[in-house]
């Protein structure tokens, strides 16, 4: 069994939008991380994922501050 990961996703879209959101929450501090699995699985040699579907991560510690900012600033 994989252990539990200290991230939840809070944001899936494009590039674009990914480092709007990521610029922002730095701005309120917390930090983010993304998943691109096309661009990965790419890398690796293979396709795999979907274009422009890049996930945002952020601690589970700050899910309850970090959706509402996302909300706000997609409104």
């Amino acid at each position: 069994m994989f252990p539990e990961s200290e991230y939840e996703r809070v944001y899936t879209g494009s590039l674009i939008n990914i480092q709007f959101l990521q610029n922002i929450l730095q701005d309120s501090g917390i930090n983010s991380i993304t998943r691109d699995d096309m661009k990965s699985g790419m890398a690796a040699g293979f396709g795999g994922g979907i274009p422009h579907h890049i996930q945002l991560f952020v601690k589970k510690t700050d899910v309850e501050e970090a959706i509402p900012i996302i909300e706000k600033s997609l409104s």
